[in-house]
This record gives structure tokens, sequence and C-alpha cells, in this order.
């Protein structure tokens, strides 16, 4: 009883705290270090409890990165003890708690998963989860029919999250469980559930099945998926906002089949709305969606997403404390400008607020990636036939461009000069990527620095 207490006290202290794990991965007691005890109190013949909380604690110290997820403890001891947690023969409080520590120890650990997955039928052993309670059950198990009931949202839920962390990362995993029987089925009925926690499980499977492109172009697209989770998206708490949004971003990908009928059902008005939620995850995907949705898109589809948008919303993401908000939004503006007629036709309605807001962005203190972006933008305005004459009359955005090509002319005069050592690697690799045609072309330049500066970098390459 006493090591019992003092288990379930490690198991509370040790979750998602690096430091208490740390401390406790070197504690000897009778000169054996307590992970050891650990494994010890692992083994069959111990009782059922004592194997589920010390399976607990190695995970609680695994993921807080004391152990290592490669440790024979992990994956010979407490992850085959966990699969054995799962399985019919246990209790199905024990099944439940079995298979959520499982999906916790194995989340973000693309190995683990492999090994999780071929280890005792365990994709197959998952689905007898939904199967409670029983129809079939005697009236004069009536008491057991009972605790069925009361257990079944718990299993149905430990399922969905089991099966989330399984297939985050491996494509073949992914297959096996939704060839495994109506799991498709059981997922699209977990949308909409009753209980708040089955739902956030069923969109976490979901999400992490979305990541497959083979199952987007299939599974998904048999079982319409996209029209119970349109369902989820308009009414849910955040927590389920936030999973099922982030599908949604995966649906709206150039090769879903999904796309179209997303498309249809209003969804571009769904996802401008959360590009104004104060939560910046909702934000980020909303945009995100968005992103997706303008890429290669028909011109009508991004003017609705301009109009619906508006460019007050726009400038306020261009201006978000996020920078993954940022990004977001000028990869749809990016998306948003490409093809001629397209960008003649946004920069005709819309030029003046893109030019304000793109001199906004290369005026203010932003990372690389963000003016790299921008400028990526620029470029496509340069495209357009009659949208270039925006970046001729705009004497600021014209500098900055000259800025930019000279910061990078003193960039390349830097890394190909000659006295310097390893400079003919150097210049070696920077001829092979094209940069010597560039600064043949820049040495015509009618710029004075531009041209002085590209006539500099060459004569490295002649002495």
């Amino acid at each position: 009883q006493v090591r019992m207490q003092a288990l379930k006290c490690f198991s509370v202290l040790a979750f998602e705290n690096p430091q208490v794990s740390m401390t406790l991965v070197n504690v000897l007691v009778d000169g054996e270090l307590l992970p050891q005890i650990f494994v010890k109190m692992l083994q069959r013949d111990k009782p059922i409890e004592m194997q589920l909380t010390s399976a607990k604690c190695l995970t609680s110290m695994c993921r807080a990165g004391a152990i290592r997820t490669d440790d024979s403890c992990i994956i010979l001891k407490t992850l085959p003890c966990l699969v054995r947690m799962c399985s019919k023969e246990r209790l199905l409080e024990e099944r439940v708690e079995g298979a959520e520590t499982l999906a916790y120890l194995i989340e973000t650990d693309v190995e683990l998963q492999r090994i999780a997955s071929i280890t005792d039928h365990l994709i197959v052993m998952l689905a007898d989860y939904f199967k409670y309670p029983s129809s079939v059950s005697a009236i004069t198990d009536i008491k057991r029919l009972d605790h069925d009931l009361k257990h079944a949202h718990e299993l149905r839920q430990a399922a969905f999250k089991l099966y989330a962390s399984l297939g985050a990362n491996d494509e073949d995993i992914r297959k096996k469980i939704i060839e495994t029987e109506n799991m498709m089925d059981r997922i699209v009925n977990g949308l909409s559930e009753s209980s708040i926690k089955v739902r956030l499980a069923a969109v976490r499977c979901l999400h992490s099945l979305s990541r497959s492109v083979q199952q987007l172009r299939t599974s998904f697209q048999d079982h319409a998926v996209w029209k119970p989770l349109m369902k989820v998206l308009q009414n849910a708490p955040n927590e389920i906002l936030v999973v099922a949004s982030s599908t949604l971003c995966n649906l709206l990908l150039e090769f879903s089949p999904s796309k179209e009928p997303i498309l249809e059902s209003g969804a571009i008005e769904l996802l401008c709305s959360l590009t104004q939620s104060e939560n910046p995850a909702l934000r980020v995907n909303g945009i995100w969606a968005l992103m997706n949705m303008a890429f290669q898109a028909e011109q009508k589809i991004k003017s609705d997403i301009l109009r619906c948008l508006s460019t007050e919303q726009l400038f306020q993401l261009l201006s978000d404390s996020d920078v993954n908000v940022l990004m977001k939004t000028l990869g749809l503006l990016r998306n948003l400008l490409s093809t001629r007629p397209h960008i003649d036709h946004i920069m005709s309605t819309h030029g003046k607020q893109i030019m304000q807001a793109v001199t906004l962005i290369l005026e203010g203190e932003h990372n690389i990636e963000v003016k790299e972006q921008t400028l990526c933008i620029l470029a496509n305005i340069a495209d357009g036939t009659t949208a270039k004459e925006l970046i001729m009359t705009n004497d600021d955005i014209l500098q900055k461009i000259k800025y930019y090509m000279l910061a990078a002319m003193f960039c390349v005069s830097n890394l190909v000069w000659n006295e310097e050592e390893g400079s003919q690697e150097r210049q070696d690799k920077l001829r092979d990527m094209g940069i010597v045609d560039i600064l043949h072309k820049l040495s015509q330049s009618s710029d004075p620095n531009l041209c002085d500066k590209a006539k500099t970098a060459l004569q490295q390459y002649l002495a």
C-alpha cells in the first residue's frame, strides 16, 4: 500500500515537470536507481495498478527528457506493458488509462509510434474500444451494462487519442488505422458526440489522419468528412475549433477533392471570421486555410476572399503581434497575386492598400523571412502588365528594392572576395547558382552604386 502511494506521488510529480524528472532519474534506493525499480514493478506478476502507475512514471520521465525514447526500459518494458493494458482481458478503467498513457508516451516520437503499431495487433485491438456497451448483454448482467455505459465515452476518447498519436507521422500506420473496421464512420460519428472530450479526441484523430495525401484523396472523400467538420466549426469551444480548423487547412490543399464542396458551403465567411478571433492559434488557422484556398484558385474565389476579409482586416493581420499570423497573411497575399490577369485585376481594385501594406512591412522591424515574403509579393506585382506601374510610380518602394539589391551585392562581394580563405569554393557555388549571370546584368545598371558593386564582385572572379 505504501509503495503504491509513493508510486502515485512520483507519477503526479514527474508529469510535465523536467526538473523533478531529472532529479528522480538519478535517485538511488538501496543502491538501485529509481527507474530500475519502476521497471521491476512493470513485471506481469505485479498487481495491475502497480504496473500501470510505474509505466506512467516512466512515461512522464521520458516525455520530460529525463529518459531517452530509445532507452530499452521504454522500448522493451514500458511500451509493451501499456499495450498489454489495452487488451480485452483488462478492466475498462485499466484499458482507458493504458491507452491514454501510451498515446502520451508515443505522441512526439516516430520510432515509438512504429513500434507500438506492430505490438500485439494494437491497431485492431483498439477497434474493440468502440464496441461498448455491448447490445447483447444479458438482462441478468444489468450491473455490468450500467458499468459499460458509464465507460463507453472514456473508451472512445482513449481510442481516438491513441489512434491520433499512432498516425501522427507514418503513412503506412495511417493506412492501417483507416482500414480498420468502420474507422471513418466511427470518427465521423465521434464529431457529433454529446461528450466534448470525445468530440475533441475524434477531431484530433481526424487531424492526424488528414496529414495523408492519399487518404485526403480517397477515404476522406468517400465519407464526405468535410460535412461534419464544417458543422463542428459552426459552433464549438475554442479547444475543438483550433484542431478542427487545422484539419480544414489540410482539406483545402490544392490536391484535395474536398476543396470544392468546402468552398461552396460558405467556408470563406467562416474562415474570415476566425481571423478576427482573440485566440492567436485560430487567427493563424483561419488565414492559413484562406492561403491554401487561394493557391491556384480562379479569380472569383480570390476576389471573394479579398471582399470578405476586407482591407481593414488585412492591415490588422499584417500588424499582428504573432509572427505566424503575419507570415501566413503574406502567404495569402502572394497566392492572391499570382497569374497576370489576376494580379492586374486585384491591383486595379486594391492596389493602393496593398502597396501601403508592403511599404509598412519593409519599413518595420521584421525578421528576414518576413521581408523575403514581402519582396516575393513585389516580384509578383512586377509580373503584372498594368500592376507594374504601381511599383514604378512609388519611389518609396523603388528605394527599398534598391536598398535590398545593394545589401545583397555587399553580401555577394564579401563571399567571393579573393583574399579570403575558401573563396574559390564559394565562388564556384555562387556561379553554379547563377549569381555570376545576375552580376553581369547588374553591371549594366544605370544606378552607379549598383553597377560599381556588381563590377567589383565580377573582378574577384577574374583575379
